[in-house]
């Protein structure tokens, strides 16, 4: 039930109250005043209308008019305490409740005195002569003081049990809101890592091959007059590293729309076993690469695949910044648990760069998976230097 419609209720139930107990008041010659019932009535509604904006005032109200109403009126006002205690279970704690529940047993009590004595010195109550046995009215508050406590104590019962029922599904929307926007805010994240794994995929893919047609097609444009024959077979790498690009695209694309019909189509992936080939393409493009390895790592494609790109980007740069290249090394060193790969050239020294690009931010990145750490920079007397240190121990 809204809390419109319950204030609906009692506004219903004690008007209709109110009606029935004041017409039998005033049916009778023992007549209670009008004025006292009209007034209490007045406030009675006063009270249920500014119940919601007023709470405590209101109920302070009830508290009053509950004795006021077994002096001089019908009594109808006890149902307002009814509401005011239901409403108290619903919207309060359990020990505001119970607070509550308590005040309006004092207020009972005292209800009840008042109804006692009442009943035998007047005014007439629903148009009843006073009793004249006024020694029995401790009897009478007894009685009349079980059925407010059990009256209250029903009320107050009931409130709880609505307003824990509330609460608890009020929880439970709360918590399947907040799931759902965890479920947004990972699906969010994920989406997030997946186009930073492609962008860095494509641009070790792109770049190296790039570089590399670039060096290839200056050389056959510098050799066509002079070596027709090699100019041919430059301009036949430039083809093939193309082709080889294309393939590379379209197995990262393949994967990123998960066609597993595909893998038929798809070249072998990155591993530490394709770095001699990685090699030989960046001596084809005119850089002086000496490659030397110490170890064998374990069958892990991830690691390799870290080695391999590292190596990729590392050379990569070197064709796009350095000048008068006179010798690069590529050295991987293999332990137990950790993986080192060093790529350094002696070269002219070149201007600084302006824009790095994603190249040393994705060897860091991928680096930092293995828990190991990056040092790049320029080596004293020209050219670069690119270390990577990979912890394998606990993958």
């Amino acid at each position: 039930m809204t809390p419109r419609r319950s204030d609906l209720v009692v506004l219903g139930s004690y008007s209709a109250v109110s009606l029935a107990l004041g017409y039998l008041s005033l049916e009778s010659s023992l007549t209670t005043p009008a004025w006292a019932l009209v007034a209490l009535f007045v406030a009675g509604i006063a009270t249920i209308l500014v119940t919601r904006r007023h709470p405590l005032v209101a109920f302070i109200t009830v508290l009053a008019l509950l004795p006021l109403s077994f002096a001089g009126g019908s009594g109808a006002e006890a149902v307002l305490m009814v509401g005011a205690l239901y409403r108290c279970g619903v919207d309060l704690r359990p020990r505001q409740a119970w607070t509550a529940f308590a005040a309006a047993v004092a207020s009972g009590m005292l209800a009840a005195l008042v109804l006692s004595i009442r009943v035998r010195l007047g005014p007439p109550l629903l148009g009843l002569a006073p009793r004249v046995d006024f020694d029995a009215w401790p009897l009478d508050w007894l009685g009349i003081a079980t059925v407010v406590v059990a009256v209250s104590l029903i009320s107050t019962l009931v409130g709880l049990n609505v307003g824990h029922r509330r609460r608890e599904l009020r929880d439970l929307v709360e918590r399947a809101e907040q799931m759902r926007r965890e479920r947004d805010q990972e699906a969010h994240i994920a989406a997030a890592l997946e186009r930073e794994r492609i962008a860095r995929e494509m641009h070790d893919v792109i770049a190296h091959s790039l570089a590399v047609m670039i060096a290839v097609a200056d050389g056959a444009q510098a050799s066509a007059a002079a070596r027709p024959e090699e100019s041919r077979r430059a301009i036949g790498r430039v083809a093939e590293t193309g082709r080889r690009t294309l393939v590379e695209m379209r197995r990262l694309l393949t994967t990123v729309r998960g066609e597993g019909d595909s893998v038929d189509r798809q070249p072998t992936p990155a591993t530490m076993e394709r770095i001699p080939s990685l090699v030989e393409e960046s001596r084809i493009a005119g850089l002086p690469v000496r490659f030397e390895q110490t170890g064998v790592i374990d069958a892990d494609a991830v690691v390799g695949l870290t080695v391999y790109r590292i190596v990729q980007e590392a050379l990569t740069n070197v064709l796009r910044h350095a000048r008068d290249v006179q010798d690069v090394l590529v050295r991987i060193s293999i332990a137990d648990d950790e993986v080192s790969i060093l790529v350094e050239d002696r070269s002219a020294p070149a201007s600084p760069i302006v824009d790095p690009g994603r190249g040393l931010v994705g060897i860091r990145e991928r680096a930092a998976f293995y828990d190991g750490h990056v040092e790049a920079g320029p080596r004293p007397g020209g050219g670069w230097r690119v270390f990577a240190r990979l912890q394998t121990e606990s993958r």
